[in-house]
């Protein structure tokens, strides 16, 4: 039972607003420190209100927790599940609130990303470290990232796998996506001595999905970019890779699978979904977006053993050749450059 010595284990995420009203205040909190006008914010938001201003990141997240309470359960544990957010509701310095007033001293924090870099990673251990200044006597841990997890690996892979057997007499290409960022980002991530960390990491977990589903031939492509065009970001986009492979002749199918996201929240409902869909459909190219796999009952149970080896210290089985990085002792870095912030220009004048 390894889990005895901990009394709470807490997802936390990076939040979405869940009506109309909700979007801009979301939006300002993500952007907070950029100096993005408000009317650029509510371009950017369109995407929030075709969906009646709901992402559907907060109620994944939802389902993720009863998942996991299940599979905690079934292993005997009575450890309670919280819930936190980055950027809404529920708010992770409120969680850490209710942790103290349920009398709560060790907690396991699991963040629902796989990668390194500063928002796939050091975001995250900044979200804890506010916790620990407002509730000191609560000791956070945190768990290690999964991009190699065999679980993980397998999910990902099945879909895949059967996404490509039902693809008959076609000429398909199979794209894995992620969350784009700055190259500069991707430079830091990892720290000078180990740059390109994020980027590496996404491209480690695309090949060994792709060699786990017997796949030989695929792209890692980039998507949702954001903030000034004139900034260099990790490319192809997604959507131009498949226009350069309509224009070439080459593709007639198209198998995405969205490897940077565990749920269906709003960079794959419309980045994937809505925009890449609309541009295929344009080309008369078909489209099979591969599931993502994070409420999968099987992740919940991976889980539950990522924190049962952080319990006993013991690293995590990977099947990754690049490191498992990711900070396990109360959210602090693994080292101290490792996925730090990039400094942004300031704004200029309109």
């Amino acid at each position: 039972m390894a889990l005895l010595q901990y009394d709470a284990l807490l997802v936390l995420s990076f939040g979405g607003p869940e009506g109309k009203d909700e979007v801009i205040p979301f939006l300002e909190n993500v952007t907070r420190g950029r100096g993005i006008p408000r009317e650029r914010l509510a371009e950017v938001g369109e995407h929030y209100f075709h969906f009646d201003g709901v992402s559907p990141i907060n109620e994944q997240n939802r389902q993720l927790i009863a998942n996991i309470e299940a599979e905690l359960q079934k292993r005997g544990y009575d450890l309670p599940v919280y819930f936190g957010n980055r950027n809404w509701h529920p708010f992770a310095e409120d969680t850490a609130r209710q942790l103290k007033a349920d009398g709560r001293t060790r907690v396991l924090v699991f963040a629902t990303s796989a990668w390194g870099g500063y928002s796939a990673c050091r975001q995250y251990d900044e979200d804890i470290q506010r916790m620990r200044e407002l509730t000191p006597e609560i000791e956070y841990t945190k768990l290690w990232q999964f991009y190699g997890d065999q679980k993980f690996v397998q999910l990902m892979a099945r879909g895949l796998r059967d996404a490509v057997n039902a693809v008959s007499n076609k000429r398909t290409a199979v794209l894995f996506t992620a969350h784009s960022v700055p190259n500069a980002a991707d430079d830091a991530s990892g720290g000078a001595a180990d740059p390109n960390l994020y980027s590496r990491q996404v491209k480690e977990a695309s090949r060994l999905v792709a060699k786990r589903a017997d796949v030989t031939d695929y792209e890692v492509v980039w998507q949702s970019r954001s903030g000034n065009p004139a900034t260099p970001w990790l490319e192809p986009d997604v959507v131009d890779r498949v226009r350069e492979l309509h224009e070439e002749d080459r593709i007639e199918h198209v198998i995405c699978v969205p490897i940077g996201f565990i749920t269906d929240h709003m960079e794959v409902v419309w980045d994937l979904d809505t925009e890449l869909q609309q541009a295929c459909d344009e080309m008369g190219v078909t489209l099979d977006r591969v599931p993502t796999v994070g409420l999968n009952p099987e992740f919940a149970s991976m889980v539950v053993e990522l924190a049962e080896r952080v319990a006993v210290k013991v690293k995590p089985e990977t099947l990754s050749l690049e490191p498992v990085q990711g900070c396990t002792v109360n959210g602090e870095p693994c080292k101290p450059d490792c996925c730090a912030p990039v400094k942004r220009p300031t704004p200029a004048a309109n």
